[in-house]
């Protein structure tokens, strides 16, 4: 082999190395005879997209309950009205245990025709039925089963759930971040460890969650006096749960 050809050989080898190593270009022709364009590919810097959560318990400080009145008559004006006298007695009875009017809602309102059903006859009207829903907040849980009490003597013959919530979850939802970050944290350094490579900075952080009332369960009262064995219905507030999810993007350092 020539010197000539040797060196010619040897070039081409150093060129195509530095080839490989630069970001490839593709050169596209520009229409109308124009300059030649240069599309230049940036390779994107690796990256870890990491999920992590964090939680707090915490005590309930308020509760929620639904209940209701129900009544049936021959007619429908008669049931309303049957509905609204013990309904009024429901109400006096929840200003007598403290309860203000902000933390009293109607949530439900209903009357309908109630039939009686016979094989191979068509059905017979039997009355009416008419149902009052409220749902009302109670601030003091030590009154939770002595208010449920109250109102089933006053007349409530419906109670569809009770939940416990938080007037204020700020407190435990920051708490339940900082958790949820430093198990991020811990979570991508040891990825990163695992793979070999130097942990870079945090590109985006996104949160999802967050507290939410817990759903109403279901509760079961019944009319006692209040002289009776056993006193006020009893009620268990327990621990809520606060969860914060979030999601990261961290960069990976080669």
């Amino acid at each position: 082999m020539t010197r000539s050809f040797r060196a010619l050989m040897t070039g081409g080898a150093i060129a195509a190395a530095v080839a490989l190593a630069a970001p490839a270009a593709v050169a596209q022709s520009q229409p109308n005879g124009g300059a030649p364009l240069t599309i230049q590919a940036v390779t994107e810097r690796p990256s870890l997209n990491l999920s992590s959560y964090g939680e707090v318990k915490a005590k309930p400080d308020m509760a929620t309950i639904t209940f209701g009145v129900v009544t049936e008559a021959p007619t429908a004006a008669e049931a309303m009205s049957r509905n609204a006298t013990q309904m009024n007695q429901v109400m006096a009875a929840l200003r007598r245990a403290g309860i203000a009017e902000r933390d009293v809602q109607t949530s439900g309102l209903n009357l309908s025709a109630q039939y009686d059903y016979v094989q191979n006859e068509p059905p017979k009207l039997r009355g009416y039925q008419a149902s009052n829903q409220v749902t009302v907040i109670i601030n003091d849980l030590t009154k939770v089963g002595s208010t449920a009490d109250a109102v089933v003597t006053a007349g409530v013959n419906q109670i569809n759930g009770i939940s416990f919530g938080l007037k204020d979850p700020s407190a435990a939802e920051n708490q339940a971040r900082q958790i949820a970050v430093r198990n991020l944290q811990a979570k991508a350094s040891l990825y990163a460890q695992a793979l070999g490579v130097e942990l870079g900075g945090i590109r985006s952080l996104s949160e999802g969650g967050g507290y939410a009332p817990q759903p109403p369960m279901p509760m079961y009262a019944r009319a006692m006096s209040m002289d009776s064995a056993g006193g006020a219905t009893p009620v268990a507030a327990g621990e809520l749960t606060v969860r914060i999810d979030i999601t990261g993007v961290y960069d990976l350092n080669r």
